[in-house]
């Protein structure tokens, strides 16, 4: 199909200069396809994979490790001073954090140490940030504790919800030696971060990152506000001193709390001051070094303090002995003998493990993104796709659970001055010295303590209810699933509520565009300019042209409504128009509002439904679509463009296109919309609203002076391709 911006055949120049130069219209010749085929292009791309030179095995191993490409650039003299003061500082805070995490995961202290330690080695070779800090992540030890404590009661291991500590038996490799609870937990877990691992890997490799767009912000913000209650759910039984069991599953939240209610009266009164205390000195400090961030070289590390204070006061007044305190337990030092992962767990787990690597990569792209942006370079989605991957994959043979970057030491690495992932070495170095020597001396610690940290490093999520309202002013459809995602995450279950979250995200896309905004345009006065007539004041209507805007691409999903729009818009029903009746206004068809007179003739005058008889008494010749906002149309769009004309044209009324898009034009092509494919029938599609309205002028004029033989024919400009 050729379009108005086509070859035309040359008129007369008695025509042509009647017309003047004004009157031509623009013509584009449209270029060959470039590149090879389809068959081609998938071959080409199989010959250079199976390509081997040492310059590609060179590129290959930088884009895997792109540490070797920065590291040989890097300046002691102007980066080693910011990575060694933020790496130490994010290393201060991970140790309180680490300690607390393993708790949520349903693991012993030590095995957060251990999870931090070796993911800041393996991103900082892996990863294309410069800035993300990875490790435990709130969400994620959720997810992996729920998921844990669930195979704890399958394999018999009774209340998931004891306190571990003891790590007395030897790892379960499967053919010798009893596991005891704390050892099959980790076995669990680690099968687990295995899979994650495994999948986030692979979708890096098959250049799936993209698929990070479709968890959007508001449907992440409320996954992470609603899993950020369910965290403070869990931690509450600690901060209380209680012993209540675990739940998991769909309810979980509200069972909680209902055990929490039953057993009240049997607090900890330790435990309860204790935590207390805590939240009234850490709360207030993290607020001012939050208020006063910019004029602090860096935050007060009042967690690690706390935690100090408070494992020396326990230690001395026996808080365990005198009051029944819950403390950490023995953490033994070094580093236990690598494990492999128990594969008899691979087909319980396999599903468990989805949500968390989707997660764990989306939140890792998105910070690694956002400060990219802020610091002016670039990353590869994929890349840390595969950065975060091996960061789960490799660390589950040492005995580590699932993480992600966590966007609370990403914020502090980067406020105090980080520039590489050197400042991730320097993490892990403190965190050895707490492995080799300091781990010890945690041994008096209060879970308690521990769950205030985790409770008062949720903030930011539970913040997001401040946002709620502006978000409805904002973006009602972006409201609700934040709305629905939070809550379905609260009340049900991570994983639930995160699908839910997506399906209903799509399902607002789709409602979006299922009823867009459809307008009728007016010419702006001694402008080529063509507007929403509802929007604007004195624009000015074209006579005998309609001007119609669909401002949305045209698919089976919004069909009727298109035609729907249309009719009440133009105020012309073409059907009822050929039949010789109209419909009420208001009803589904015919005419609405004024300038459609020829409708309330036809109503006199039902009883003879002549067909001749509407088309000389409508008040429009030409009916131009604004295409413009379409970014394309499939089979069932174009079948009502295609039922669209023909009705129209069988009342007296030309349909003309306008601001196709490219893509737009070759179905319409390829589909024959005003005909069959390459034949010499169709109708013109425009390059400007303009051009349109200028041809639907001299059309006319034509008409009445019999010139229309002088004009280019619909047929013979629409019959062929350029090339």
């Amino acid at each position: 199909m050729e379009d108005a911006s086509s070859r035309e055949p040359a008129p007369s120049k008695d025509t042509l200069g009647s017309l003047g130069p004004q009157e031509t219209f623009v013509s584009l010749e449209e270029r060959e396809p470039a590149g090879p085929g389809g068959r081609e292009l998938i071959l080409e791309k199989a010959r250079a994979a199976c390509r081997c030179s040492p310059r590609r095995l060179s590129a290959a191993l930088r884009r895997l490790l792109p540490a070797l490409e920065w590291l040989p650039q890097y300046s002691p003299r102007t980066q080693l001073l910011g990575d060694m003061v933020s790496g130490l500082l994010v290393g201060v805070v991970a140790i309180p954090q680490s300690i607390s995490y393993s708790l949520l995961a349903n693991q012993d202290p030590i095995y957060g140490i251990y999870t931090n330690f070796f993911c800041n080695i393996i991103y900082a070779a892996a990863a294309t940030s410069r800035h993300a800090s990875v490790g435990s992540f709130g969400v994620l030890c959720l997810m992996v504790g729920q998921s844990v404590t669930r195979h704890l009661q399958l394999a018999g291991y009774g209340d998931g919800g004891a306190a571990l500590g003891d790590n007395s038996s030897s790892p379960r490799n499967g053919t010798t030696g009893a596991c005891d609870r704390s050892c099959y937990a980790i076995t669990v877990a680690l099968s687990l971060s295995f899979l994650v691992g495994l999948y986030q890997i692979l979708l890096g490799l098959l250049q799936m990152g993209f698929v990070a767009v479709y968890l959007s912000e508001p449907l992440l913000g409320g996954f992470v506000t609603g899993s950020s209650l369910t965290i403070v759910t869990s931690q509450m039984k600690y901060l209380l001193g209680l012993k209540i069991p675990r739940h998991e599953g769909v309810g979980s939240f509200v069972l909680t709390w209902v055990d929490l209610f039953r057993h009240i009266h049997d607090t900890n009164v330790c435990d309860l001051l204790t935590s207390l205390v805590a939240l009234a000195v850490i709360v207030p400090v993290k607020e001012l070094n939050e208020r006063y961030k910019d004029r602090m070289k860096a935050p007060f590390p009042i967690e690690l303090l706390v935690v100090i204070v408070a494992t020396v006061t326990s230690h001395y007044l026996g808080f365990q002995q005198r009051y029944g305190a819950a403390v950490c337990g023995r953490i033994p030092t070094g580093f236990r003998k690598p494990t492999v992962p128990d594969v008899s767990l691979f087909p319980s787990l396999a599903l468990d493990a989805l949500p968390i690597a989707v997660i764990g990569f989306a939140m890792t792209v998105s910070l690694a993104e956002i400060f990219a942006k802020k610091h002016g370079y670039a990353v590869s989605a994929n890349q840390e796709m595969i950065a975060i991957g091996l960061c789960n994959l490799v660390p589950s043979f040492f005995y580590c659970f699932a993480s992600s970057a966590a966007l609370t030491k990403t914020l502090l690495k980067e406020s105090t001055g980080s520039q590489t992932q050197v400042s991730g070495l320097v993490t892990s170095l403190v965190l050895l010295l707490v492995l080799l020597w300091i781990s010890p001396l945690f041994y008096s610690l209060q879970t308690s303590i521990l769950g205030v940290v985790t409770i008062v490093n949720l903030r930011g999520g539970l913040r997001r209810f401040r946002d709620a309202p502006g978000m409805w002013q904002l973006s009602k459809l972006d409201a609700a699933v934040w709305w629905a995602t939070m809550l379905c995450s609260t009340l049900l279950t991570a994983e639930i509520g995160l699908l839910v979250g997506v399906c209903f995200a799509l399902l607002c896309v789709i409602f979006r565009t299922q009823r867009p905004r459809a307008a009728l345009l007016g010419k702006v006065s001694g402008r080529e300019i063509y507007e929403d007539q509802a929007a604007y004041k004195q624009l000015g209507s074209i006579a005998n042209v309609k001007i119609f805007r669909f401002e949305c691409s045209l698919y089976y999903a919004n069909k009727d409504y298109f035609k729907a729009a249309l009719f009440q818009k133009t105020g012309v029903d073409p059907a009822l128009l050929a039949a010789g009746t109209s419909a009420e206004p208001g009803g589904s068809g015919g005419c609405w509002g004024a300038g459609c007179g020829c409708l309330e003739e036809a109503r006199g005058r039902a009883e003879k439904p002549a067909a001749g008889a509407c088309p000389p008494c409508t008040d429009m010749h030409t009916l131009i679509l604004d295409c413009g906002a379409m970014q394309f149309i499939d089979t069932a769009g174009l079948s009502v463009l295609q039922e669209t004309r023909r009705d129209y044209e069988e009342v007296g009324v030309q349909v003309l296109l306008a601001n196709c898009n490219p893509s737009i034009r070759q179905r319409l092509r390829e589909g024959g919309w005003a005909g069959r494919v390459g034949s010499a029938g169709g109708h013109l599609a425009f390059h400007s609203i303009h051009d349109a309205v200028r041809f639907a002028e001299r059309w006319h004029r034509g008409e009445s002076r019999d010139e229309r033989a002088a004009l280019p024919q619909p047929q013979d400009v629409n019959s062929r391709v350029s090339s």
